[in-house]
């Protein structure tokens, strides 16, 4: 199959062409390892490539009825395992780790039909909103190769948007569906917390704060995805209700007269640039012109508090890892990247008291949140405070590395981070996104949307974020946005 008619259809497209007998799945793999090879010393999406494991199930038969039937597919290289096979999550280490068993999400996706082929580069443990993990280099946004893609998902958005495959594994702790799907021009759905299995290998991430999906180029992907993923497994934490249709079947109808309040302030008062501003309003004006109700509304969260928060159950979370690791496989935490020793350093400082309290605190937000949806339908808000920032911007100052190996050598990662240098490292690289960690510690569904690009041709996403059980409603509202002002045909020029 040619390149050129394989970037006309989207997942479902693809498979249908695979139902109807006028392409194979070895013909459709054929073309994304092709694509794979054209970019990858441009892009440096995939890190780890599974060629004879694909083309041996293509050549095995296929269920035509399953939804994504001979669909070339990538799953992220965190969290998202392959029995087996290692899980590198971005660090060096653990490249050679194979895991025991697969994640509930990709065996969903082998049943769902799909050929997994590879897995896409991603930061350390997913702990940076940008993807230059230092085990396999920086990935780059094909919409131009000195900027970043965004991350955790950065791989998957780079090679999604590249044309490498439609639709993309992802997952989202504190944005990492969101921000690269801003950064790259994508559709990205985080949904709620308890909609997807984390399973089997551990109940929840971060307490619920992350979880599984997909970054893809159309609305009815990933509705399908969804359709796919939700649903409860035996080993699961809790029973989410399934929805009262399918969401594939949902986004045909229209998603009524919607009442939204947008704002552009950061969370944290930090700077936004006029082109995130310009897209909130050009999106606002969209949607008004849609027949919903659009104002501007503060939204009642302690946004600065919220950041801090989430930042030391993430820091608390790295130093969990970092230990299990240690105990479980025996690598030293020495093996790791500055910056996650410097965050695992802290988060072994903090106290089991003030953690305990800090998680309690995400009631308080929970709560505020729901004031606002008391009012409001959806909050919109930009995704990135800025245009996708160039490779490197937000690398660690080797000062900060040399003081927080110090520091943890001696027993003092408590004070580290009550230092001028670490808080302010730390509000620098949420300043580019301060808006996506709400949806996350709250659990609650949300999406960007890729209305916007700036007059030097960079995509700019909006974010919507919905209350609880609020998938249907967004999907909805995204299929609007896309028939409105479609984006499927907008690609780079790599």
């Amino acid at each position: 199959m040619k390149f050129e008619d394989y970037i006309q259809h989207d997942a479902l497209g693809l498979a249908d062409l695979v139902r109807r007998g006028e392409v194979s799945p070895q013909e459709l793999l054929d073309t994304a390892l092709a694509r794979t090879d054209q970019t990858h010393g441009q892009l440096n999406a995939v890190v780890r490539r599974l060629d004879e494991q694909a083309r041996q199930r293509c050549a095995q038969p296929f269920d035509t009825q399953a939804p994504f039937a001979g669909v070339p597919f990538l799953l992220k290289d965190l969290f998202q395992d392959l029995a087996g096979l290692p899980s590198s999550c971005g660090s060096k280490p653990l490249s050679r780790v194979p895991a025991p068993e697969s994640a509930d999400v990709v065996r969903r996706w082998q049943d769902a039909g799909l050929v997994i082929f590879g897995k896409t580069n991603t930061p350390e443990f997913g702990a940076r909103n940008v993807t230059e993990p230092l085990a396999f280099g920086p990935t780059r946004n094909p919409w131009n190769l000195s900027r970043t893609p965004g991350g955790s998902s950065g791989g998957s958005a780079a090679a999604v948007a590249a044309g490498i495959v439609p639709v993309a594994g992802a997952n989202d702790g504190g944005g990492s569906i969101r921000i690269p799907a801003a950064a790259c021009g994508l559709f990205g759905l985080k949904p709620g917390r308890g909609r997807v299995s984390s399973g089997p290998g551990a109940a929840e991430g971060m307490n619920g704060a992350a979880v599984q999906g997909v970054l893809s180029r159309s609305v009815r992907d990933s509705a399908a995805m969804l359709d796919v993923l939700q649903g409860p497994e035996a080993h699961g934490p809790y029973h989410m209700p399934a929805p009262p249709q399918p969401y594939l079947q949902a986004i045909q109808q229209a998603p009524g007269r919607l009442k939204i309040g947008f704002s552009t302030e950061s969370p944290i008062g930090t700077p936004v640039s006029s082109e995130a501003i310009a897209a909130v309003k050009d999106a606002a004006a969209l949607l008004e012109s849609l027949g919903h109700h659009v104002e501007e509304a503060k939204l009642p969260v302690d946004g600065l508090g919220l950041a801090k928060d989430f930042l030391l159950a993430w820091f608390s979370r790295q130093a969990a890892l970092v230990c299990e690791l240690e105990q479980v496989h025996g690598i030293k935490p020495s093996a790791f990247e500055p910056d996650t020793r410097a965050m695992a350093a802290v988060g072994r400082s903090v106290p089991a008291v003030e953690l305990l309290l800090s998680e309690a605190r995400w009631n308080e937000h929970n709560r505020a949140l729901a004031r606002f949806h008391g009012q409001y339908d959806l909050w919109l808000s930009p995704v990135l405070a800025s245009p996708p920032i160039p490779i490197g911007h937000l690398a660690t100052s080797k000062t900060l590395h040399i003081a927080s190996d110090l520091v943890a050598m001696l027993g003092l990662s408590g004070l580290l981070r009550k230092t001028a240098l670490f808080q302010n490292t730390i509000i620098n690289n949420l300043a580019w996104t301060p808006f996506t960690q709400l949806a996350n510690l709250t659990g609650r569904p949300a999406m960007s949307v890729p209305l916007y690009w700036t007059p030097d041709g960079m995509p700019m996403g909006v974010q919507f974020v919905a209350g609880l059980d609020g998938e249907a409603m967004l999907l909805r509202l995204a299929a609007q946005l896309e028939q409105a002002r479609p984006w499927f045909g907008r690609r780079p020029a790599i």
